[in-house]
């Protein structure tokens, strides 16, 4: 039975218990870990006619739409979340792909933050018909966010299992720190260019050149 002010005869409130249940589910989520081995994703698709552009060659658009896909997917299961893509920190296109070729592109979870998923991908091609080996033609780096009720969410913590485990994660939160560095120091330039006076910014044309 519920008290006048929407408590109970118990003491504890509806608003207590979604609380505790929201505190429970946050530590569950900060205790949890998994390997970095068990977080690889594998996706393969077959290119289409369709997916070329007019030079005849997989349309860039393309293959980073399936990149994109690779990598919530690799997000998703590691979280047991719903992601987000929060940027594409780096697409290389190294080889060029064909119409026909088999790409085939392997993700792994190489460094987390506390809401925050990098995942690292490597795209490989091959085509069937020749039985050439596969080529190695991009890497892409991505941040996906979990998120819950359409707010960020805590996700599960990284074991290492080897070398290069220990080696990605380190790089990956370095470079997250960088970005966030370089994005405060770009703003203050910009800004510091939006409110500058005509001279200055006659000077700063000649220093751009």
């Amino acid at each position: 039975m519920d008290s006048a002010d929407g408590g109970s005869i118990f003491g504890t409130s509806l608003s207590d218990v979604h609380r505790s249940r929201r505190i429970h589910r946050v530590h569950w989520r900060a205790v949890i870990a998994k390997t970095v081995s068990s977080t690889r994703t594998i996706m393969s698709e077959l290119m289409m006619p369709n997916d070329a552009n007019f030079l005849g060659k997989v349309f860039g658009g393309r293959l980073v739409s399936l990149i994109d896909l690779c990598a919530y997917t690799c997000a998703a299961r590691f979280s047991g979340e719903a992601c987000v893509t929060a940027s594409m920190d780096r697409v290389d296109f190294i080889a060029p792909i064909d119409v026909g070729d088999f790409v085939t592109m392997e993700a792994v979870v190489s460094s987390v933050g506390r809401t925050s998923i990098e995942v690292t991908i490597d795209v490989y091609a091959e085509n069937p018909l020749r039985q050439e080996e596969r080529r190695f033609t991009n890497n892409a780096r991505l941040t996906m966010v979990a998120m819950r009720d359409g707010k960020p969410t805590p996700v599960p913590r990284l074991i290492f299992e080897t070398h290069e485990d220990k080696v990605r994660y380190i790089q990956g939160r370095k470079r997250s720190i960088l970005r966030q560095e370089y994005r405060q120091e770009r703003e203050r330039l910009f800004d510091s260019i939006a409110q500058a006076s005509d001279e200055e910014l006659d000077r700063m044309l000649a220093e751009v050149g």
